[in-house]
């Protein structure tokens, strides 16, 4: 039996930063961040609310959405380069929050490709029968790292968590193949500062993004024995509707069979597939028995995604 997603969570803080507000602040425009972007708006949390807060309400719903006991997770696993320390890690706050006493807990670190980096390790340790139970959370407070005199990337991040309970599915579901990567080189691109800032070569990070999204996506379809025909929904990492969209025409799909929250919330990093994911979901766009292509890329340069039969 594969390994599948059993529950669903996510956590938005209510303050709403829009285009026109950023237009007020520096040298921009709404019009060309939603061109260049498809961003509108983003969410942003409060001095008072840190990457843990956003994590453990997410979590919260994710177990509840599941129907389990806190204390059946086995691990937690949580994707973030935004955690409240160094130390402890926010998985081991989720867990003394949520009572998960059982749980092993820690951090993954790959950027924006760290939710597939965590559902796809949290997939080993439940088909091998280690633990029943994985939550996987991608969460971010990017907004504390955000360079709010930089035009270039301050209009682009959002804060935000999605959350997850996996555990072994009905035969056929869950998890059918995945792709992880790494080019070290490509580090120089996207990075933290001595200023504790992130600083992004937009162009080169574009290039590699464009180029690597759709290669990861054919490349899960045809490890799982499926053609671009048997896709049912794409569910991109939110960080720029034109990387988005050249997702979407490499596997053919119409626009209605993509995700699309970007408007909304921004780029998110390792909360953006969670977070959408959760949002499809509820509105009905993805149902039981549907093929989903998850796909995303990050700083490292990272990369990773995941075919999957949607269900229990």
């Amino acid at each position: 039996m594969n390994a599948g997603i059993i529950g669903i969570g996510r956590c938005l803080p209510e303050d709403i930063l829009t285009n026109t507000d950023l237009e007020k602040r520096m040298d921009t425009s709404d019009e060309w961040i939603r061109t260049m972007t498809g961003i509108e708006e983003r969410r942003i949390a409060k001095d008072d609310q840190d990457t843990s807060h956003m994590a453990i309400e997410a979590a919260n719903q994710a177990i509840k959405n599941a129907g389990i006991d806190p204390a059946e997770i086995g691990m937690i696993l949580v994707a973030t380069v935004t955690p409240d320390q160094p130390f402890p890690s926010v998985a081991c706050m989720i867990q003394q929050e949520i009572g998960a006493k059982h749980a092993a807990a820690m951090d993954v670190s790959a950027a924006c490709a760290g939710f597939m980096y965590g559902a796809i390790t949290a997939k080993q340790f439940i088909e091998s029968d280690t633990y029943k139970y994985v939550l996987v959370v991608g969460v971010e407070k990017l907004s504390k790292i955000t360079d709010w005199d930089n035009r270039n990337t301050a209009v682009l991040f959002g804060d935000g968590a999605g959350a997850v309970v996996m555990g072994k599915v009905s035969e056929g579901r869950g998890i059918l193949s995945f792709e992880l990567g790494a080019d070290g080189t490509g580090g120089k691109h996207l990075f933290q500062d001595e200023n504790d800032h992130l600083v992004m070569n937009g162009r080169e990070v574009f290039k590699f993004a464009v180029r690597q999204m759709g290669e990861s996506a054919v490349n899960v379809i045809e490890k799982a024995g499926l053609t671009k025909e048997d896709v049912n929904f794409l569910v991109p990492h939110q960080a720029n509707i034109r990387i988005m969209e050249a997702s979407r025409t490499r596997l053919d799909l119409p626009i209605e069979k993509m995700s699309k929250t970007i408007h909304k919330y921004g780029n998110t990093s390792a909360a953006s597939i969670p977070i959408s994911l959760v949002e499809d979901v509820e509105e009905g766009r993805i149902k039981d028995g549907d093929v989903v292509v998850m796909v995303g890329f990050g700083g490292g340069l990272t990369w990773g995604a995941i075919a999957m039969r949607w269900g229990k």
